[in-house]
């Protein structure tokens, strides 16, 4: 090829967008531990929430006195507005596991640890008061939410819930869809890197992909649209019996850091020409409880070189042309599912935009710091896209909120079951997925109906 055919060639030029972080309210390295519990953080999310919830219920019923726990009166109907504990007969118990570890029966751990006796109590600084009726169900409700209950003390001593009110979905700002151009969002989560259950070739089929690598020209216009690639949780598997706190030998320790190192050479492949962010799962080596830390740096020597690398916190907040993202990698999806009911994961979803707090079932069953000022999974701005990681399917659809909100909830599947990546567009917050797989022609991508 002649130095002339070189210059004529038609280079494809990738599209850009104005990407700023938010996750400055899951930034713990200013927080200073000094032995506190976890009562704090219970009692910052109350008094944040029942503030808000206060000004609310004077349009909800406003006939209807409001009154605390201690003020209770037989027969009286009042509005109280507490945080709801749920009695569970089958919630673990340190003690009985215990008791169990010495016990000749086997163990068996039920995925679910619902039961018909369950029930709910509100409780706030002055008391807790037991909850009746059929309006709020307890399979619906888990431990700390906080809502405002309509209804009476009964003779028996209970309440008589007559109707429930929640936040709802929090004030919105309008989206700056100022760009009429297609512009695209990948969301790939559970690639998990070292496992066995992950075929190497798909996630290098991805890589290839999103780097315009594949496909004619046609293909690789659409590719350059992609404008940024988020992987939400669960990037690498290191096999657990090497983490049992003794000194690793020099062959496990090669074990434990091929599958990061393996992962930051996919990273920086897609880091050259696109901006990417990594957020920490609960199998990857970052802190357990929530909010977690971005992965340390010094663990993407190639990665870290371009300035379109992010390492960021779970839960992780964003901002693209104007366009809010608020994401997890699934752990308070996954807690909810342990302790309450619902038809798919997107209600789940649903449900923690509609109580405003992200992980609703922290720090009870679910880790997370004991904070003592604030509780930064209280969601003060509704986003516009809301994604959640390492889920069993894809499944999205559009929330609408009753002061014209619109949210884009997403269920991202775990790429190394599944093959499955999420796009999501920018100009219309549409989404699709692609699939890939190891064989030829499987190459495909599926319009969200």
């Amino acid at each position: 090829m002649t130095a002339m055919e070189i210059d004529t060639e038609k280079n494809i030029q990738r599209k850009h967008s104005t990407y700023q972080s938010l996750d400055k309210t899951f930034d713990i390295q200013n927080e200073i531990y000094r032995g506190q519990q976890y009562s704090q953080i219970y009692f910052a999310r109350l008094h944040t929430m029942r503030t808000l919830l206060y000004s609310l219920v004077t349009h909800w019923k406003p006939h209807v006195p409001v009154c605390t726990v201690l003020g209770l009166e037989e027969g009286k109907e009042c509005i109280i507005v507490g945080t709801l504990f749920k009695h569970m007969q089958l919630k673990p118990c340190v003690l009985d596991e215990y008791s169990k570890e010495r016990s000749a029966v086997p163990l068996v751990k039920p995925h679910n640890f619902m039961h018909p006796d369950d029930h709910l109590v509100l409780e706030d600084e002055s008391g807790r008061v037991k909850l009746g009726g059929t309006v709020l169900s307890p399979s619906t409700y888990v431990t700390g939410g906080v809502v405002a209950l309509h209804g009476k003390e009964t003779t028996a001593g209970d309440f008589l819930v007559l109707d429930v009110f929640e936040a709802g979905l929090a004030p919105q700002i309008e989206p700056q869809l100022k760009s009429r151009e297609d512009k695209y969002v990948v969301f790939i989560s559970g690639v998990s890197v070292g496992s066995s259950t992950l075929n190497p070739l798909q996630f290098q089929l991805l890589v290839d992909h999103i780097t315009g690598h594949l496909g004619d020209e046609q293909e690789q216009g659409i590719v350059a649209e992609i404008v940024h690639v988020v992987f939400a949780g669960n990037s690498v598997e290191i096999p657990l019996g090497l983490l049992n706190g003794q000194n690793l030998a020099s062959k496990d320790q090669s074990r434990v850091s091929e599958a990061v190192q393996v992962l930051d050479i996919l990273l920086s492949q897609i880091a050259a020409g696109v901006s990417v962010d990594i957020m920490p799962g609960s199998n990857d080596p970052a802190n357990f409880a929530l909010p977690q830390q971005p992965l340390n740096r010094c663990l993407f020597p190639g990665s870290r070189t371009f300035n379109t690398f992010n390492s960021c916190t779970n839960p992780h907040c964003f901002e693209l042309d104007g366009v809010r993202f608020l994401g997890t990698s699934g752990q308070n999806i996954d807690d909810l599912k342990k302790y309450s009911e619902a038809r798919d994961e997107l209600e789940f979803m649903e449900r923690t935009l509609k109580w405003r707090h992200l992980a609703p079932t922290a720090p009870n069953t679910l880790g997370c710091y004991p904070f003592t000022d604030r509780d930064p999974f209280l969601i003060e701005s509704c986003p516009h896209v809301y994604f959640v990681g390492n889920q069993d399917k894809y499944g999205t659809r559009i929330l609408e909120g009753s002061e014209g909100q619109m949210v884009r909830l997403i269920s991202i599947p775990k790429f190394c079951n599944t093959g499955l990546a999420v796009v999501l567009n920018l100009r219309n917050l549409e989404c699709h997925t692609l699939s890939f797989g190891a064989q030829p022609s499987t190459l495909k991508t599926f319009n969200d109906a």
